[in-house]
């Protein structure tokens, strides 16, 4: 390992960093290398803008991709090698906001069914009754299910920016729980790798996903945080306060959950004698 990259690393892990981010991070400047083969810390910031052009001209990489590799070589020179932003200027392309195309609660219903795998189905159900991120699902252990009458939440450990936080608990999704533990018995990871000693992968999550959506013949686009999507909206149609929506999902500014309120659909009516929060035990209308 070059002593660069373990600076980029250092400095990664002291800011908290997550271990994604590292990843895609230290990737990304592994690659602008390849393309120069030298010492990145002799890169210009023409040569930087000209890598960064030559992923979206002729690699035909997504702008997305490229802000990514852009993050990575702000991070590396002015935070790691310390040029000032005046003179290193990184340049990032403007993406066009996509509105995520929803499933709805039949179709939710629909692919909860399709996915056959137990403990994926539970990991899916999960998802969609309290909001995680994959990744944070992924990486649940059983003492964060607090089941207590009081209580009743879900503990988020470590969220996006390493920021912990707590998301509900609903009745239906703690009863399905419960049977799922009685069933498996897992000791740490909630849904444990298949040795048991580490939490599930997110690509296994992910392609559990995309498997069921396509048993269930839904055709809409996206991956596994749909679920997610599908958690925000149902909860605005249900009449939740976008603040405490704001909180179940971590959202560090309300102007990031307020997107949701273009998605909702005007002719929903919430059945009066269910629990807005508990859209689990909706599903089993349709």
């Amino acid at each position: 390992m070059t002593e660069l990259r373990q600076r980029m690393i250092d400095a990664m892990v002291q800011r908290g960093f997550a271990a994604r981010t590292q990843e895609s991070y230290i990737r990304a400047i592994r690659r602008m290398a390849k393309y120069y083969r030298r010492d990145p810390a002799l890169y210009t910031p023409q040569e930087v803008q000209a890598y960064l052009l030559h992923m979206v001209k002729d690699e035909q990489l997504s702008y997305s991709s490229m802000n990514q590799a852009a993050c990575a070589a702000q991070f590396l020179f002015q935070t790691v090698l310390g040029h000032g932003r005046e003179h290193f200027h990184v340049p990032f392309a403007k993406v066009p906001a996509k509105q995520p195309e929803l499933l709805a609660r039949e179709e939710i219903s629909r692919l909860l069914v399709a996915c056959t795998h137990p403990k994926r189905r539970m990991l899916l159900q999960t998802i969609y009754a309290s909001g995680l991120r994959v990744s944070e699902a992924c990486a649940l252990r059983v003492s964060d299910i607090d089941s207590a009458p009081d209580r009743m939440c879900i503990r988020v450990a470590c969220g996006k920016g390493g920021k912990g936080r707590y998301s509900i608990l609903s009745p239906t999704l703690l009863d399905l729980l419960r049977a799922y533990v009685r069933n498996y018995r897992p000791t740490t990871w909630l849904f444990a790798n298949a040795s048991g000693t580490q939490p599930m992968n997110i690509e296994i999550a992910q392609r559990a996903y995309h498997a069921a959506r396509a048993h269930a013949l839904i055709t809409k686009s996206g991956g596994i945080h749909t679920l997610r999507h599908c958690f925000a909206t149902h909860l605005l149609e249900g009449g939740v306060d976008l603040f405490t929506i704001q909180k179940l999902l971590g959202h560090g500014h309300i102007a990031t959950t307020g997107r949701y309120l273009h998605l909702i659909s005007p002719q929903f009516r919430p059945p009066k004698e269910l629990d807005p929060l508990d859209l689990l035990a909706a599903l089993r209308l349709f």
